[in-house]
């Protein structure tokens, strides 16, 4: 429990229905959905819906979706991945025709063809309860009559305002007079708001066929771009079979991969083995075992996490103890390690996260994504669609793993976790925030499930994160300076992060009491509501 005499939240407490996202609108429309008769999965897709419009730069319907879900909370956890495909003519040998040699940020070759919209139909007709034209109505309404922008949205959408002004479209929705619109004003979104009133009525034709699609792939042909119709029709969210490890009594599972959930686990297994139990959870000694099996596992992933229809990604072998033990073995407690070549993967902190919890106890892990903040920043005129970019995470050395090839998907960072105990779902969760998200897992489980820690205390505990397109350890301004201090001495590179790391949501599902934890994350807008 937290210290009452110390500003702060308290975790929400409640009986019925719960959720728990990044935006108060985004969580109050959940509950609505929930008391209007809508289960978990409804509410979820509704939630995110909402946040595509009040949290444009965090998410959108032009981008990816990952979930787990754990019908009536039984232990046996599905898993979706709703992550897009490079589109049929994006071989690397015309890359290298065109001089390419790493995909920009701001390119028609960064749109993977989204996936978010497929995923929610997927869902919805198989496990929702209410229909599309009824769960995404708050969301129509909130970008057709407007909505205000809050404090951690405008800080982020200023933070966007160069990137925002590159494209004509985008520019004339989301900048007035070249600056983001200040908090507290009302932002509206009318064409986004047509678009979905067309998914509404007809499901996900209105995104993948038709108007919507020849307007976005004529635009993005006209600027570079080799997409299809035939790529946004052939785009299908798959079931996929979710992956686990054992940790302190329980089974945390994660999507396979394409995603990173798998680097989550490996930096389980390896603090698994390290006493950190005895360890003081804002030590110094503890945040570099973090950071260094982080880093280890990080490797893992840079080398050779892809899309495994595609590459043989040695999922077993990463999760065996035996690998864990080895790449324990090379953590030297005293001091950090040399930091490795660097890797030249593109840094992202932009996602949402949502969970929700319904009074049968069905649970949803559910998380969605541009990538960076407003994706690429490009969008057909008249479709309100901001455009992803995850395909930069791809890499263009036909060597590499990970190298873009037609149809496949790039490696994800954005993950949903769930925790099973005894068979039962106890907790769905996740943290944003980009590259951080895999250590965001463990560090969270840690906090609840080593120290003990109450669900929103657990969520506030101070972060650290060794950069991977660096050798810079972020550290933020909850960790006290002597811990800064011996953690230079131990030879590691500390800087200040721009923004707080990360931003989790969870949801503990008691099952003796029949209660319900939430806890949201206070670095951004969001809350947790119970009924």
């Amino acid at each position: 429990m937290r210290n009452l005499h110390l500003p702060g939240r308290s975790t929400i407490h409640s009986m019925n229905g719960m959720a728990a996202t990044s935006h108060p609108l985004a969580t109050i429309t959940a509950i609505n959905i929930l008391q209007a008769g809508g289960n978990a999965i409804d509410a979820a897709i509704a939630a995110c819906a909402v946040q595509c419009v009040v949290e444009p730069e965090s998410t959108g319907i032009g981008g990816d979706c990952f979930a787990l879900y754990a019908p009536a909370g039984a232990g046996d956890i599905i898993a979706l991945n709703g992550s897009g495909q490079a589109p049929a003519a994006a071989t690397p040998e015309w890359y290298a025709k065109q001089g390419i040699t790493s995909i920009e940020r701001q390119s028609p070759h960064a749109v993977t063809v989204p996936g978010s919209v497929d995923a929610w139909s997927k869902l919805n007709v198989d496990y929702g309860t209410m229909s599309f034209g009824e769960i995404l109505q708050p969301a129509i309404r909130f970008a057709r009559d407007g909505f205000p922008v809050s404090h951690r949205v405008w800080d982020d959408w200023s933070s966007n305002e160069k990137h925002l002004s590159a494209d004509p479209t985008t520019r004339g929705i989301y900048l007035k007079d070249g600056k983001a619109p200040a908090y507290g004003t009302v932002h509206r979104q009318p064409d986004h708001a047509n678009t979905l009133e067309r998914i509404a009525e007809q499901g996900r034709a209105a995104f993948y066929e038709g108007e919507n699609a020849e307007a976005i792939v004529k635009y993005l042909n006209s600027i570079g771009g080799v997409h299809t119709l035939e790529d946004f029709a052939a785009t299908s969210a798959d079931y996929v079979t979710p992956i686990k490890t054992d940790f302190n009594g329980h089974e945390v599972y994660e999507c396979p991969p394409n995603g990173q959930g798998i680097i989550a686990l490996e930096i389980l297994n390896i603090m698994g083995g390290m006493g950190i139990e005895s360890l003081d959870p804002l030590s110094s000694a503890r945040l570099h075992l973090e950071i260094e099996a982080t880093r280890l596992a990080y490797a893992d992933r840079d080398a050779a996490l892809a899309d495994p229809s595609m590459m043989d990604v040695p999922v077993e072998r990463w999760l065996s103890e035996e690998h864990a033990a080895s790449l324990r073995a090379k953590i030297d407690r005293t001091k950090a390690m040399p930091v490795e070549p660097l890797s030249n993967l593109v840094r992202h902190d932009d996602t949402v996260y949502i969970t929700v919890v319904d009074k049968d106890r069905n649970a949803v892990s559910f998380i969605n994504s541009l990538f960076n903040g407003f994706g690429t920043g490009l969008m057909a005129p008249g479709t309100g669609v901001l455009l992803q970019n995850r395909g930069i995470s791809f890499r263009t050395d036909p060597a590499h793993p990970n190298c873009i090839a037609p149809g496949k998907r790039p490696m994800h960072t954005i993950i949903p976790g769930m925790l099973v105990m005894h068979g039962r779902a106890v907790m769905p969760f996740g943290v944003m925030g980009g590259d951080y998200q895999a250590t965001g897992h463990a560090h969270l489980l840690h906090n609840l499930h080593v120290y003990g820690m109450d669900l929103q205390e657990a969520i506030e505990f101070p972060r650290v994160f060794p950069n991977p397109g660096g050798g810079v350890v972020d550290v933020e301004d909850g960790v006290p300076d002597s811990v800064k201090a011996e953690l230079v001495r131990m030879g590691h590179k500390i800087a200040r992060p721009l923004k707080a790391h990360g931003g989790a949501q969870a949801i503990q599902i008691d099952w003796e009491n029949g209660t319900l934890r939430g806890g949201s994350e206070s670095r951004k807008d969001g809350c947790a509501i119970g009924y």
